[in-house]
Parts: C-alpha cells; structure tokens; sequence
C-alpha cells in the first residue's frame, strides 16, 4: 500500500490530542444537525482538518476504482461491482464535503487520477487478481480508519455512524475476499487491529 494512504489513515486513526473527530463532526457527517448542536466540546479546525484527511482517502479509493475499471483487467463481471463499490466512497465523498463545509471549512480537492495511480503504483498491476488485492487492501484499511475513531464517543449514536462507514468498507473487503476465493480469516478480530 502506498506511504501517502498509510500516513492518511494513521493521521485518521491517532487517538490522542486532536487527531480524533469531535462528536459534532460525526454528528453531522451523518446528517444530525440536532445532535450537533448539542454535543460539547467541539474543535472545528481540527474537525475539518481530520474529516480533510478521511476525504483524502475517499478521493483516492474513487480514483483507484475509476484505474482499475480503466484497466483492462477487470471482467465485465466484476466491473458492476467495481462501479458500485466506487457509487459507496462517491456517497461517502458528499457526506464528508457537506460536514467539512457545515464547519466551515474548505474541502481537499481530489488529486489526478494519475498521481493516484502513481502512488499506488498501479503500473506493477498485471491481472484482475492484482487489481482485486489492492483493491481489498485499501477497503481493510478504511475500515480499521474507521473503527479507529469509535472509542473516541461516549454517545452510542455517534459511535454507530463511524461503525456504519467502517461496515461499508468492510462489506466491500468481504465481496473482494470472495472473488479472490479467500479463506475467512483464521480467527476473530481481524478488523481494527
């Protein structure tokens, strides 16, 4: 994986100072403004800049879909679900521009697809099989970013909101693990550690 998308999801996942999302930022993100409102605490600066870093991240794994669709490696039966993996993170993509604007900020553009490319060094990608375990690299490490941030909220209802995006990317490992024909990991707790 590349060393931009690891120091990404590391900034995401660090758990002390400001590096982890108020619950004014999950709130929101998952369309709350009431529950914003009412939660405490809020640091919109360091809320914008870590939602910038998770949309980064967004960015690159819609950029990373549109490379492998652009391939020529893909079947035209993994393509549909290539497409509609890409469909998630887009939908991920406007929920986190939307919070980063009802903050104040201003959201990080997406980088070329071709520096994406670059950095995750697509050109050594030879087979369906090369595309499907990047692919399945970068949705394991999007989920961990995501359940990641969880212990951070005392409230259930924001906890739930980074559980539901850590699920999606989880759902999207699963679907990658099965076309590969991979065995279920051999024990439990895989994700988040």
């Amino acid at each position: 994986m590349s060393s931009i998308i690891d120091t990404g999801r590391r900034s995401l996942l660090r758990a002390s100072g400001t590096a982890v999302l108020s619950a004014a930022a999950v709130a929101l993100l998952a369309g709350s403004e009431r529950m914003a409102a009412q939660a405490q605490g809020t640091s919109q600066a360091s809320d914008v800049q870590i939602l910038n870093v998770a949309l980064g991240l967004e960015h690159e794994a819609i950029s990373a879909y549109a490379i492998a669709a652009g391939s020529g490696l893909v079947s035209k039966a993994v393509l549909p679900v290539a497409v509609q993996f890409q469909g998630h993170h887009k939908e991920h993509r406007d929920a986190l521009i939307a919070t980063i604007r009802k903050l104040g900020g201003m959201p990080v553009a997406a980088r070329p697809d071709a520096e994406v490319a670059t950095a995750l060094n697509a050109k050594a990608l030879k087979s369906q099989t090369d595309v499907l375990r990047l692919a399945q690299r970068l949705e394991r490490g999007a989920a961990n970013a995501y359940i990641g941030v969880i212990p951070s909220f005392s409230d259930r209802a924001l906890a739930q909101v980074s559980a539901r995006l850590a699920s999606d990317e989880t759902m999207h490992w699963v679907v990658l693990s099965q076309a590969l024909g991979d065995s279920l990991p051999p024990k439990a707790l895989f994700f988040g550690a």
